[in-house]
């Protein structure tokens, strides 16, 4: 099962495709080294075929969730919420 984002949040490059697609109306592929390794970019949008729109530096591409992972890290007023949940 494919790994779910929401729109918006941060996401890091953790393995580069062979290709990458650009996420225009009228996709192109691009050579891989257009974005980097350990680049870090913004869910823009849930794309058909298990695709995410995501905004890196350098322009906005498709990536499948294989090659992506969360790199938010939860706020500090989540963080105690968490924890006070935790303590009832």
């Amino acid at each position: 099962m494919s790994q779910e984002f929401t729109v918006g949040s941060k996401v890091k490059v953790v393995a580069l495709p062979p290709y990458v697609k650009t996420a225009d109306p009228m996709p192109m592929l691009r050579p891989p080294d257009v974005i980097q390794l350990g680049e870090e970019g913004i869910v823009i949008d849930r794309r058909p075929g298990g695709y995410w729109g995501i905004r890196f530096a350098k322009g906005a591409f498709l990536l499948d969730s294989q090659y992506i992972e969360s790199s938010d890290t939860p706020s500090e007023s989540q963080q105690n919420d968490q924890s006070n949940s935790q303590e009832l």
